[in-house]
């Protein structure tokens, strides 16, 4: 058998891997979700068709969109991930010594019940098991409308800004995010890439800086991702992520990390000429 999976970055551009076999293919009430084993990415999960995570370059992503944020705010105790049905987060969060809780919000079930079953070395701490965490299958939204001033960092795993995450990338979405934060919070989302989404990152980061005062892109390479360059949005309440970045707690890490660490925390946000241009003010 040779099956072959593509995604088109563009109408012109697009990456494909040989597929080995399909563990999972089902539609939830919120989108087709599919778990396939790789030759060359292992495991790999696509949501409507786009690769979310694979195992093999997983560690990029969750590494990037966690550590920066929660080495810079001093005290992150309670922190919130939306979004994240993988577990990728949530295992990277609750390696912080500081963290006494991390809740995660997730629309759809599916994700969370095929994540653990499929994908342990991801959902390992969102089985069910870990004192730290608490899970809740519900809407984003909804979720931190009702827990205002709650949170030290909320972290906004999304998909593309389609189907269910369509609200996740709006102005209305980040003013909530602003009052689910405490008063020296950080919110951290992915942003896509700069070569392939310039428009919804500058209508993004428009929308950023209209509720937060600090606003701030950092970058990461997947190879997954389009193009291959993907981007973060740090927007903070008080904390800068280069002055207030607590380096030596960084540095002194009593965990692995696999791609972040203190150097490259302060190398993300050196921001290629067209990507700083993209989203200035």
């Amino acid at each position: 058998m040779n099956m072959w999976y593509t995604e088109k970055h563009s109408e012109n551009v697009g990456i494909t891997m040989r597929v080995s076999e399909t563990l999972f293919s089902g539609k939830s009430e919120f989108q087709q979700l599919d778990i396939v084993n790789t030759l060359e990415y292992g495991k790999m999960m696509l949501l409507d068709g786009l690769v979310m995570v694979t195992e093999r370059d997983e560690f990029v992503y969750h590494d990037m969109l966690v550590h920066p944020a929660l080495f810079t705010h001093p005290s992150p105790r309670q922190v919130l991930v939306i979004g994240g049905g993988d577990g990728g987060s949530i295992r990277e969060i609750v390696r912080h010594p500081e963290v006494e809780l991390a809740t995660l919000c997730e629309i759809d079930g599916l994700v969370v019940d095929k994540s653990v079953e499929l994908l342990p070395s991801m959902a390992s701490a969102i089985d069910g098991q870990h004192p730290k965490v608490k899970l809740h299958i519900a809407d984003g939204l909804a979720y931190i409308r009702e827990h205002q001033n709650a949170f030290d960092v909320i972290l906004v795993d999304s998909t593309d800004p389609i189907g269910p995450a369509v609200g996740l990338f709006e102005k209305d979405f980040y003013r909530l995010v602003h009052g689910a934060l405490k008063a020296d919070g950080i919110m951290v989302a992915q942003s896509e890439s700069p070569f392939y989404h310039a428009e919804i990152q500058k209508n993004m980061y428009r929308n950023l800086r209209a509720v937060f005062p600090l606003v701030a892109m950092y970058q990461a390479f997947i190879p997954t991702y389009p193009s291959g360059l993907w981007s973060f949005a740090f927007a903070s309440k008080r904390y800068h992520p280069l002055r207030d970045f607590q380096r030596d707690r960084a540095a002194r890490r009593n965990f692995h990390t696999k791609y972040y660490n203190e150097d490259l925390h302060s190398g993300a946000f050196m921001l290629p000429t067209f990507a700083k241009e993209n989203i200035a003010e």
